[in-house]
């Protein structure tokens, strides 16, 4: 029996093809035409004017956040409802995540909240260094309340659009959505370069620090002359050739996640005690994942046992994220609500939803879903 995963690299001919050009060009190293031309298709498909390939999304948050000017104890504000990297970013420059709940209508930060948090913080004159808003399983925040409230306290926000990639929020592009955007190329996202990133920003000036803090802050010498700390975050040439053919083929990709979405909706629909993760008004998410939420009562079988029910026929599905307020490693981490992202940790699951996906396998993940419940009168 085929294995089914949740979400993997959909690749092809053509990555295979440009991979080969640029190992046979000699550019190896990570410098190149291909990054070159991978950097400025990328800012053109978005829409910005600059950007800069890196080794992995949080690789980029990283920087976006030393680009903003967060660092050692400040306070960042983000979702609880995220990726941890969203979050340890923030901690590698010695700052604290503030976690702020979702609104159950989008599963984004919720605008409200983030509000209520900075005229906290006004009032006792400690304003946070910067706000990261979450573009959620292939949805964007609601980015224009998020800016608005931000820029009335004079707060820099960046926008964490790994999983969100082809996105649409009114008639921008996720990733295009703030002062500095990040994406995320790791193999299970909607393209990949196997493992990478990219900033991307309107400021050109932010992008060429990005990019000069990419390489080790090398100064422009003749011997390695360095007068500030830099990391080694630059994306080797050879996977922007793979990345580049994957951008060729971004809306073809993007169509067919969506187009999986609309199947499980119209197979899973009539079942009592399942929801589907709810599109905003505001735009066109790609479903990066197809999320479903449980009622255990309702249904006949918890989240849970759907999921072993599932990998017991080799189908691969996963939790919705663990809020990041819940993990361990942030047992002491100032939250701000709460309970929207603790009620969908407990009852969501994330479906196999890759471009990839045969529609025989989606179908056998529908009827082991179907299965499990208590009542298909």
């Amino acid at each position: 029996m085929r294995k089914v995963y949740l979400s993997p690299p959909d690749v092809g001919e053509r990555e295979r093809e440009l991979l080969l050009q640029a190992f046979d060009s000699g550019w190896i190293a990570p410098v190149g035409p291909d990054l070159e031309a991978f950097e400025s298709e990328m800012a053109a498909y978005l829409g910005v004017g600059h950007a800069a390939a890196v080794s992995s999304g949080t690789a980029g948050l990283h920087l976006a956040l030393r680009l903003v000017g967060v660092g050692a104890n400040d306070e960042v504000v983000t979702s609880t409802l995220t990726f941890v990297a969203t979050a340890t970013a923030v901690c590698y420059l010695g700052a604290r995540p503030v976690f702020v709940d979702v609104d159950p209508t989008t599963w984004q930060i919720d605008p409200a909240l983030v509000a209520r948090f900075l005229e906290w913080r006004a009032a006792q004159g400690r304003m946070p260094a910067a706000v990261v808003t979450v573009d959620l399983y292939g949805q964007c925040a609601d980015a224009d309340a998020i800016t608005e409230v931000c820029a009335a306290y004079g707060v820099p926000v960046i926008e964490d659009a790994a999983e969100a990639l082809g996105a649409t929020y009114k008639d921008r592009r996720a990733g295009a959505l703030a002062r500095v955007g990040v994406l995320s190329f790791n193999g299970n996202k909607i393209i990949t370069t196997s493992g990478g990133g990219m900033v991307v920003s309107d400021d050109g000036d932010l992008i060429d620090r990005a990019r000069f803090l990419a390489a080790q802050a090398r100064e422009p010498a003749t011997h390695y002359e360095h007068e500030t700390a830099g990391y080694e975050y630059r994306l080797s040439n050879l996977l922007a050739a793979v990345g580049r053919a994957q951008l060729a083929r971004l809306d073809e990709k993007v169509t067919a996640r969506r187009t999986l979405n609309a199947r499980y909706r119209a197979a899973l629909d009539d079942l009592p005690g399942i929801e589907f993760m709810p599109q905003a008004s505001y735009g066109h998410p790609t479903w990066w994942l197809t999320c479903v939420t449980i009622d255990a009562e309702t249904f006949g079988a918890s989240p849970e046992a759907v999921r072993q029910a599932l990998a017991g026929d080799e189908i691969e599905a996963r939790p919705v994220w663990k809020p990041l307020h819940r993990q361990p490693l942030f047992a002491d981490a100032e939250t701000v609500g709460g309970e929207v992202a603790d009620r969908l940790f407990a009852t969501g699951l994330c479906l196999p939803s890759g471009s990839s996906l045969a529609e025989a396998d989606q179908q056998r993940v529908v009827e082991v879903v179907r299965a499990q419940a208590v009542s298909l009168s």
